[in-house]
Parts: C-alpha cells; sequence; structure tokens
C-alpha cells in the first residue's frame, strides 16, 4: 500500500462547507421542483443520476470491490432508509418553507443521542439529556399552535427526521465493517432500484422540458457530490471538529428561502431553529468529552 497522506483539518473543513451548500441547493431545487412534479419522481432522478455517476467513474477501479461487504442486508436496508428520507423531506419542503423544513430535520441528531444507548451502547450524561430536552423544545417552538405550518409538511418533516436517524445508528454500525465508498454506492443503488420500481404506482408521467430535466439531473449531482465531499472531509479532519458545522446548512436554507422563496422566518421560528442548533451543538460537543 502507498503511503497515505496526513489529515489536512482546514482542507477537511472546506470539503464539508462546500457539502452542505451542495445540501441547501439539493433541498431549495427540490421545493421548487415539487410543485410541478411528483415527488417520487424528483427522488427517482436524484439517485439515478448519483448511481449512473458512481457507476461511471468508480466501477473502472473498484470493479467488484463497490458491492463488497460482510452486511448486504443491512446496507440495503440502511440505503431503503435514507431513499425514506429523500422522499419525505422533498414532501415536507414542498408544503413548507425550506428553513422550518430543515430545522426539523435536524431533529435527527435528538432521537441518535436517545436511541444510541439501547442499540449501540453509548452513554448518555445529563449534558446530552439536557441538549435532547433543549432540541424538542426547539421543534415545540417551530410547530406552536398558530404557526401557520401546514400539518403533512411537519409529519413529514419529523417522520423524515425518524427515518434519517435510523439511517445514521446504521452507519455507526457499518463505518467498521465497510468502505465509506461502498456505503454510498449501496445507498444509490437502493435509491434506484426501489424508485425505479415504484414509478408505474405513480402513473403516466410526461417529460420535463430542459431546464426542469436539467434541474432533475442536479439534484443528482448536488446529492452525488455533496455526499463524496463528506466523505473526503472526514478522512481529512476529525469528525468533532466537522460535526458542529453541519448547523451552517440552517444558515443556507433560511437564506436561500428568502432569495429564492420569498419566505422570511418570524422571530420565533428562528428563536425555534437557534435552540435546535444549540442543542445539536452540545450533542456534538458531548460526544467529543466521552470519546
Amino acid at each position: 500500500m502507498g503511503k497515505q497522506s496526513a489529515p489536512r483539518p482546514i482542507r477537511g473543513v472546506v470539503l464539508f462547507c462546500v457539502a452542505v451548500v451542495l445540501f441547501a441547493c439539493l433541498d431549495a431545487t427540490a421545493k421548487h421542483l415539487s410543485q410541478h412534479w411528483p415527488v417520487a419522481m424528483l427522488a427517482w432522478g436524484r439517485y439515478v443520476v448519483h448511481f449512473v455517476l458512481m457507476t461511471a467513474f468508480l466501477a473502472p477501479t473498484w470493479r467488484g470491490r463497490l458491492l463488497a461487504t460482510e452486511r448486504p442486508v443491512l446496507q440495503s436496508v440502511r440505503g431503503l432508509s435514507l431513499v425514506a428520507v429523500t422522499v419525505l423531506a422533498m414532501a415536507a419542503f414542498k408544503r413548507m418553507p425550506l428553513a422550518e423544513a430543515t430545522a426539523l430535520l435536524f431533529a435527527s441528531p435528538l432521537l441518535v443521542a436517545l436511541l444510541a444507548r439501547p442499540i449501540l451502547g453509548e452513554h448518555i450524561g445529563k449534558l446530552r439529556w439536557t441538549a435532547v430536552l433543549l432540541g424538542f423544545t426547539g421543534v415545540v417552538m417551530l410547530t406552536r399552535p398558530g404557526s401557520g405550518l401546514d400539518p403533512v409538511g411537519v409529519a413529514c418533516a419529523l417522520a423524515a427526521a425518524v427515518a434519517y436517524a435510523g439511517y445514521q445508528l446504521m452507519t455507526r454500525t457499518l463505518s467498521h465493517v465497510s468502505h465509506p465508498v461502498t456505503m454510498l454506492y449501496y445507498t444509490a443503488l437502493a435509491g434506484t432500484v426501489s424508485l425505479s420500481l415504484a414509478q408505474p404506482l405513480i402513473g403516466p408521467l410526461s417529460w420535463p422540458g430542459w431546464l426542469d430535466g436539467g434541474m432533475i439531473v442536479a439534484l443528482g449531482l448536488f446529492g452525488g457530490t455533496g455526499h463524496y465531499l463528506l466523505t473526503r472531509a472526514f478522512r481529512e479532519a476529525p469528525a468533532s471538529l466537522l460535526s458542529p458545522l453541519i448547523y451552517t446548512q440552517l444558515i443556507w436554507a433560511a437564506l436561500l428561502g428568502w432569495l429564492v422563496f420569498g419566505n422570511t422566518p418570524s422571530a420565533a421560528t428562528i428563536a425555534g431553529m437557534l435552540v435546535i442548533g444549540a442543542s445539536g451543538l452540545l450533542i456534538a460537543y458531548d460526544s467529543t468529552r466521552s470519546s
């Protein structure tokens, strides 16, 4: 094996921040397209492009290693969990402002913190319990009566957060036995196969024009490139440095929601988002102390 290059934390931070921007662009593009096209079709386009790109660029060098794993069933379930996250999140974006939907999706670390003890045997101390309670307070602030949020959109966002928590727990389990590229390829494969099988259930679809078609391709480019950059980022910098930066996506979501869709969050909504973000940062800090 060749000599592995030394980690470069600054490079890792830059890669991670670019990935977060791409994810925010993915969400904003999906929200725009969902006003005209079925969510399942958009999710299908996102995964097909992701799958084709990975196969084209990696298959010649990786060959059989792309699917080589000791836990193929768990890999498939993990991939399907991310498919559920994608579909539910897009359904939430269709019905809710971008910033509010993104903030509710970020409730997933709270669920991971709660489930890490019974599933992974991780210790949950007072600080993490405090962070979880703080985070759920932020969720209540966002979904309070009179907030004007679509109840179906809120339900989809929270269901996506639950599915994403399961995805993260399975990722932790599989990260010890599978290469990150293999894990990424399984998600692309699971999304492509499952959503291809689901397309006939949607009914006859018309083909998009060049502009919308290009934006659907962009969904796959944003998602696939973003996840690849995340993988590269974690090779350059420790998770304790990178994980808190994921909450900068709330800033990008609020900015894009304002610039593209004209949604200006209320003071109460901003407060709820800040509380959820603060709880996530506390969980990240507590994880570094106990690691």
